[in-house]
């Protein structure tokens, strides 16, 4: 299990742009962020992922203590990071993006993105925005992880291709591996999350089943345009 306790931070020592946000996440189960532009949930998940300065709060993954730990190294205790963009090598192909050095391990992942496997001699930079962001995530399922951190995996794609990397991000934890995911896409999201929290100006103001806050009037009513 992932455990975030109190954190707080930003992109300096003095930052407070998340200030005391606290949530756990189990294998096997999604938990999605959502919140309006500038809440801090991109921040949040990059505290969690050792990319900027922690302030105070405490992040553990399976009992391991990795507040102090750079990203490389929490990796190593299974913690991977998907950005946004710039999450593949363009110039290369799909099947060197996975790596020639660990062919067999390569195999078992085109066996689970098969759409990868057709295109394994193409260019990444070839692919459309949906398979490159499967790519993404191949290339992080490559790392064998326990917890997997996704920021934005939906941003500037069509519904249809949105709608499929949903499919790819569930199946993920299916697998038995926590997803910790960022989201502007949220109403997707709530519906094939485990749980959510809704982050507003750095803290957590909601928390809960991601069906249940989907069908909260006051979450559809800030979030999700008010649809019922």
């Amino acid at each position: 299990m992932l455990s975030v306790s109190n954190l707080v931070g930003g992109y300096g020592a003095a930052d407070e742009i998340v200030k005391g946000v606290s949530f756990n996440a189990v294998r096997g189960e999604v938990l999605t962020i959502i919140g309006p532009n500038g809440a801090g949930k991109s921040t949040a998940l990059k505290l969690v992922a050792g990319l900027l300065v922690t302030k105070s709060g405490s992040v553990t993954l399976d009992g391991n203590a990795l507040t102090t730990l750079d990203p490389q190294s929490r990796a190593r205790h299974g913690m991977v990071f998907v950005p946004q963009e710039h999450n593949v090598f363009g110039a290369l192909s799909v099947a060197e993006n996975l790596s020639r050095q660990e062919k067999e391990r390569s195999e078992d992942i085109f066996a689970r993105f098969p759409a990868l496997k057709e295109r394994r001699r193409n260019a990444a930079a070839s692919l459309s925005g949906g398979q490159r962001q499967t790519l993404a995530m191949a290339i992080a399922m490559m790392a064998s992880p326990r917890v997997l951190l996704l920021d934005e995996p939906t941003a500037a794609l069509s519904p249809v291709a949105a709608a499929e990397i949903f499919k790819v991000v569930r199946s993920v934890a299916d697998e038995g591996i926590a997803v910790l995911m960022v989201e502007q896409n949220a109403l997707a999201a709530l519906a094939m999350s485990d749980k959510a929290c809704v982050l507003v100006d750095g803290r957590v103001v909601l928390e809960g089943k991601a069906d249940e806050l989907g069908r909260d009037p006051e979450v559809r009513q800030a979030f999700l345009g008010g649809r019922g």
